[in-house]
């Protein structure tokens, strides 16, 4: 039993032995990761998000990466084993459904990357989310400094091996629990999910690593649409529109079909929004 709370998570109890130990033969994320690809049909996904955006201003428009954050987040909801995570050899549910993406200020090579943390309220409206992460990103590309911003402009200002020594205390700090919650409640690598949308900027079947820092167990990455031969209702073979979902996911937090059954939540819901979603 841990000395100190956590602001971020309750630790879970009454796990297995096998599951308890895992932390500590495992220590890293990414000495547990475990890869999952997810072809998700979009044949009725493209002409729903058409209907949906007509009449809209650009303000409330949607896309199929809004599509796949409110999914995932609806995956994370339902099924809280999905939303935990490792921390001084620890296995802790987290206190809300976060998700991180980072998203270019300009579409250049030399721009910079404005980075972005939403927390997802339970049955928050699928419009009400689109407007959400449409003004974070607005946010995020403005000219405005962030408290995120301003936190990592002073800290890399320090010289090389101060600043090393001071993301050591962080990650010991946060080892046992005296990490303050102002440190991670807009920290990117303190979330249930970092997304990544590779699709928007041509790219396709990228795998994405976990990071140590923070606890963030889970990255998807969302591809491009293109054509694919699939099985269809008949078993035959028919060419559709697709998109390929690679998933990265800490083994340690829970087993593989529990996490990929929750993860299938999410593909059901971008391959038929229409049963999902109310567009009034």
């Amino acid at each position: 039993m841990p000395l100190f709370k956590r602001s971020d998570g309750v630790l879970v109890e009454h796990l297995s032995p096998v599951r308890t130990i895992m932390p500590y033969l495992m220590r890293g994320r990414n000495e547990s990761i475990v890869l999952h690809d997810m072809i998700v049909d979009v044949t009725r996904t493209v002409p729903w998000l058409e209907r949906y955006n007509t009449g809209r201003d650009n303000e409330h428009r949607a896309t199929l990466f809004h599509l796949f954050l409110w999914s995932c987040a609806r995956a994370l909801h339902e099924r809280p084993g999905l939303n935990r995570f490792v921390s001084g050899g620890r296995i802790y549910q987290r206190n809300d459904v976060s998700i991180a993406f980072a998203a270019k200020k300009e579409m250049s090579d030399r721009a910079a990357l404005a980075t972005i943390k939403l927390v997802f309220p339970r049955n928050e409206p699928f419009s009400d989310c689109v407007s959400r992460i449409r003004g974070s990103v607005r946010e995020g590309r403005s000219d405005r400094e962030r408290a995120v911003d301003k936190e990592v402009n002073l800290v890399t200002r320090l010289p090389g091996p101060l600043l090393r020594a001071g993301v050591a205390a962080v990650r010991m700090l946060d080892s046992l629990n005296l990490l303050p919650h102002a440190m991670t409640a807009h920290d990117p690598m303190y979330a249930s999910l970092f997304a990544a949308n590779i699709g928007s900027v041509g790219l396709d079947d990228v795998v994405h690593h976990l990071y140590e820092y923070g606890t963030c167990s889970l990255f998807g990455v969302v591809g491009r649409v293109k054509k694919r031969v699939m099985v269809g209702d008949d078993d035959q073979p028919v060419v559709r529109d697709s998109l390929k979902l690679r998933w990265s996911f800490d083994e340690r937090i829970n087993d593989g079909l529990y996490c990929a059954a929750s993860l299938d939540i999410a593909r059901r819901i971008l391959e038929d929004p229409a049963q999902y979603v109310d567009e009034g």
